[in-house]
């Protein structure tokens, strides 16, 4: 591997997308493989096989800013098309947290999709009505911020910006 920028975590929420990255194979082995060199999705997806299960992990580490991104320049005639490659070698953790805050969060992270559905559902509306500030969802909402972070750093469609929430929009 070759020497790398260390990720600095001042964010207890910054463990969700990490967590949920190294907590499943496909995601881990997508996040190897990028560690190694620069690859396309159809690269990935020739190494480790399920196009949809690579798209995913693809998309989580993009969102949590574990990976960069450039485009290929192709053969003649060809389509460009994006590569990736992993961004950080080393993290480095720097906060403070209640244990109450951080079991919010490792219970979060390992949540289904189910579980966290009416939450997320919840959040992306009134974020899609214009009120992304963290401390009027948070009191709205009866959840902590940290909670809320948590969530919006999980879903599809959510990203923490500073003290608000905001739509995200994945740009594939």
């Amino acid at each position: 591997m070759t020497g790398k920028r260390t990720r600095i975590i001042n964010d207890p929420s910054d463990l969700v997308p990490l967590l949920q990255a190294f907590g499943s194979d496909v995601h881990k082995k997508v996040f190897d493989e990028l560690s190694q060199e620069w690859r396309t999705e159809k690269e990935l997806v020739g190494i480790l096989g399920d196009d949809a299960s690579v798209h995913r992990s693809v998309a989580l580490l993009r969102k949590s800013g574990l990976v960069e991104t450039k485009w290929r320049v192709p053969e003649p005639g060809a389509s460009p098309e994006k590569e990736y490659h992993s961004t950080y070698s080393r993290v480095q953790a720097s906060f403070g947290a209640t244990m109450e805050d951080i079991s919010e969060l490792i219970s979060l992270t390992f949540m289904s999709e189910e579980e966290l559905r009416a939450v997320t559902e919840k959040l992306q509306k009134m974020v899609g009505g214009g009120n992304n500030s963290l401390s009027n969802l948070s009191r709205e909402l009866g959840l902590s911020q940290i909670f809320i972070r948590g969530v919006a750093k999980r879903a599809d469609g959510l990203a923490v910006r500073g003290q608000r929430i905001e739509p995200y929009v994945e740009d594939f």
